[in-house]
């Protein structure tokens, strides 16, 4: 019989790529690991696993069986749902991961709402950037993810299912002082301090790269991975930023232009291909589709 908790370690180890970092996602050490997963071999009684130096990949039975557990473990959810809502209520745990400006602006009220039309539902939030959530919607640590697929640096691939929700601009902020009527040239700012979001995160790559396409390596003066810390900086009038419409906190005294060479980013909620979705994960998704009113994006999209 095929154990689930070994199955889910197997398909990490397909995502993630070692041991190593299977055992941290797991919480496990190395050798724990690597233990679970000989068990698992003896229960399917094939090599899931070859050795090539110090490194461990997996054999074509292997991986076959880690991308059909994904398929597995949704499915014993979905089972697991419907015996104790009878199918006819949406019931337990869906895992939602989302980019900081969307949590607020977005998965916040659509949670707000189910909260009260869906008691037996429970919805539980979590921070994770673009670069971040494809990961873990694929080893199974997130049901649906919010994330943006204009500047994805992870393949999309046919394992998933990509729901529209809206589109949002990307904008110049400056200090109230600095207020201007018309689009921003970029290149018009090229001295200016810049605030910028943590190393590798999506939108200190998209900064970057709009600063060179300007002709220009910005200065960076300060990084924050918290958009209300930088919204704070640029309000000081001690830098300025680029930013999603999204993360624009009308708590701030700050002035926003849109960019002369309009960059926009669409935002969508994915799921992973495979059994049909738990009635759970559907409320949710249609949760989010209907709340289209997003302050500084455009609204739904439908698809």
């Amino acid at each position: 019989m095929l154990n689930p908790w070994r199955l889910r370690l197997l398909s990490q180890l397909d995502s993630l790529g070692t041991v190593r970092a299977v055992a941290q996602a797991a919480n496990l050490s190395a050798s724990s690991v690597s233990q679970q997963l000989a068990v698992l071999e003896a229960e399917t009684h094939t090599q899931l696993l070859e050795r090539t130096g110090r490194r461990v990949r997996l054999t074509p039975a292997g991986l076959i069986l880690a991308r059909r557990a994904r398929a597995i473990l949704d499915h014993m959810g979905a089972v697991e749902a419907e015996l104790r809502g009878l199918g006819a209520e949406a019931v337990g745990l869906v895992r939602l991961g989302a980019f900081q400006s969307a949590i607020h602006s977005l998965c916040v009220p659509a949670v707000t709402r189910l909260a009260h039309t869906h008691p037996y539902l429970e919805v539980e939030l979590h921070e994770l950037e673009p670069h971040e959530s494809m990961r873990a919607l694929r080893v199974g640590d997130a049901d649906i993810i919010i994330t943006t697929t204009d500047f994805v640096e992870q393949p999309l691939g046919p394992d998933i299912d990509i729901v529209p929700l809206a589109t949002d601009p990307i904008v110049l902020i400056l200090p109230p002082d600095r207020a201007a009527r018309g689009p921003a040239d970029l290149a018009a700012y090229a001295d200016e301090p810049w605030a910028f979001d943590m190393p590798k995160s999506y939108m200190a790559n998209l900064a970057t790269r709009l600063c060179r396409e300007s002709g220009f390596e910005p200065r960076i003066v300060c990084r924050f991975s918290n958009y209300m810390m930088t919204l704070q900086h640029v309000e000081a009038g001690l830098s300025i930023a680029l930013l999603p419409g999204l993360a624009v906190d009308p708590r701030y005294r700050i002035a926003t232009r849109e960019l002369a060479s309009p960059v926009t980013r669409s935002i969508t909620a994915v799921i992973r291909r495979g059994a049909p979705p738990r009635a759970a994960v559907t409320v949710v998704l249609d949760a989010l589709r209907r709340h289209g009113d997003l302050p500084g994006a455009t609204g739904p999209i439908e698809g």
